[in-house]
């Protein structure tokens, strides 16, 4: 495991966004991504009967609604041990194989760094 204080400034914030809503809102995960612009989106699992998103699927989705045509960098807070393959490739149809996709603990302990590829 590794500090956050590995990280630049720019994917240490998404960590801290995704830990953020993932404290605020009560949910399993939070996830947060950074588009071409620099601009950030954060979000929580969705869990409806009707539709149920990751964390990090609904970030990227919500950086779709808001016009973002690439990702820089993801970040995903969560109990789980790896990135979920469907996380990924959310990430990747977005943001390209090369995106990196953080991965850190409750505590905001980095787990992972993958890239989305």
């Amino acid at each position: 495991m590794t500090d956050t204080t590995d990280l630049g400034p720019e994917d240490r914030k998404i960590v801290t966004l995704a830990r953020s809503v993932r404290a605020r809102n009560g949910v399993p995960e939070g996830a947060a991504v950074r588009d071409e612009t620099g601009r950030t989106y954060a979000a929580g699992t969705v869990a409806l009967d009707s539709l149920k998103l990751s964390a990090l699927q609904t970030a990227v989705a919500m950086a779709v609604a808001s016009g973002a045509t690439s990702l820089e960098a993801a970040a995903v807070v969560s109990g789980a041990e790896a990135v979920s393959d469907a996380d990924r490739a959310a990430v990747r149809d977005l943001g390209g194989p090369r995106t990196p996709v953080l991965l850190a603990a409750p505590d905001g302990t980095l787990r992972s760094a993958v890239a989305a590829g």
